[in-house]
């Protein structure tokens, strides 16, 4: 996860410095300050619907992360009161087994005692 995490915040980096570096090419471009602006405009759109998109796509991640931490964990939690079932069986079963062994212990000490 922390993988995904560099890896995020490094686009995120990558897009910032594409816009501080094409605000910066735009602004020394010999050109009018009409046309100027209206492509620092221009830009400014298309890198808001790029950020957007890497919103979206990283709120869908988070989400499926999400979403499949809860199926794992419940599929833990299945598995856990299975074992436990499982483990009370074994329990019940051993202390019959014990019960067993004690009575006849009991039955050979009252022969023997008479």
């Amino acid at each position: 996860m922390s993988n995904r995490n560099g890896a995020t915040v490094g686009a995120m980096m990558l897009v910032a410095g594409g816009i501080i570096g094409a605000g910066v090419a735009l602004l020394f471009a010999p050109q009018s300050g009409r046309k100027t602006r209206k492509d620092i405009s221009r830009y400014a759109k298309k890198t808001r619907d790029k950020a957007s998109d890497m919103v979206d796509d990283f709120s869908d991640s988070v989400s499926d992360l999400v979403d499949s931490i809860t199926e794992k964990t419940g599929d833990l939690i299945d598995q856990g009161k299975h074992l436990a079932k499982d483990a009370k069986k074994e329990m019940l079963s051993s202390i019959e087994h014990g019960l067993d062994k004690l009575e006849k212990q009991r039955s050979k000490l009252v022969k023997m005692v008479g």
